[in-house]
């Protein structure tokens, strides 16, 4: 009986449907709502679900750390104050990627362009520009540097979108990306097409579900009940992580910016989905 289950998951294997995804993360956004007051207890929980990697954000980072430290949980990404590297000096910048190398993390991500700061082309070519420069700064530091997206990126201006103007204007070397499945949907666009055509630039994935009959939308105005534990929504994981593995991508990390209830029980239903996935 052994042999033939074997047998049949290697074939199944050789044809590329029996992948599972290995070590699984938390964007710990997630559970902002209860992190900062029970950092001890709900990193435990987090790791007790059987997730193993972390990406926190650089403003908790300081306060979260003893406790992180005290599992098994590691910390692979952060994401930095976007403020740091579109407004900040080349010395905060540089002060502020120091500490996240000393702490072991590989990745550094930009989160998100404020509204306030967004605008035409031309305000996302000079948004490149930056990144780039941060870009510089990581990789000086051994960091790699990612921008994270949303839903505005993807909005059509000039017979092309921002998105597309970041892909073109940063350099490959030292920007990648981490791709939000949940915000390129909303936007309209298919989280398998992106990862096909750009794969080689993205190098973290957000894996976030989406509820039924959303409209398209190029903000983040969306309302609460948007946001579903994955495997709950409309998105097609299997395809998803088919081609995200096909690219190359690295690290993937469940994200909920909203949940119905607690946070962490909404974390188990996503882990619980995924961890028995197949693809």
């Amino acid at each position: 009986m052994f042999l033939q289950t074997s047998s049949v998951a290697a074939a199944l294997c050789a044809r590329g449907h029996a992948r599972q995804l290995q070590a699984i993360g938390v964007q710990l956004y997630t559970v902002r709502s209860v992190l900062p007051q029970k950092p001890a207890e709900t990193l435990r929980a987090i790791e007790a679900i059987g997730y193993r990697e972390v990406e926190p954000t650089f403003a908790t980072l300081e306060a979260i750390w003893p406790a992180l430290k005290a599992t098994s949980l590691k910390p692979v990404s952060v994401h930095l104050d976007s403020r740091v590297v579109t407004q900040g000096s080349a010395d905060e910048l540089k002060r502020t990627v120091d500490q996240v190398r000393q702490r072991g993390f590989q990745f550094a991500v930009f989160p998100y362009l404020p509204p306030a700061e967004r605008g035409g082309l031309e305000v996302i070519q000079r948004l490149a520009a930056k990144l780039n420069a941060a870009g510089e700064t990581c990789r000086a530091a051994g960091v790699r540097f990612c921008y994270h997206n949303h839903a505005f990126e993807f909005e059509p201006m000039n017979d092309t979108t921002p998105f597309e103007v970041l892909l073109q204007e940063t350099d490959p070397n030292l920007t990648s990306f981490e791709l939000d499945c949940f915000w390129a949907s909303v936007a309209g666009h298919d989280p398998v097409e992106i990862l096909s055509r750009h794969g080689k630039r993205i190098a973290l994935l957000h894996l976030k579900d989406k509820a039924k009959d959303l409209p398209v939308r190029y903000n983040e105005s969306v309302p609460r009940t948007a946001f579903q534990e994955v495997g709950h929504g409309v998105l097609d994981w299997p395809q998803v992580l088919r081609a995200a593995a096909s690219a190359g991508v690295e690290h993937y990390f469940v994200e909920q910016d909203q949940t119905p209830g607690d946070p962490v029980a909404s974390l188990k239903a996503s882990y619980s989905y995924l961890s028995q996935l197949t693809y």
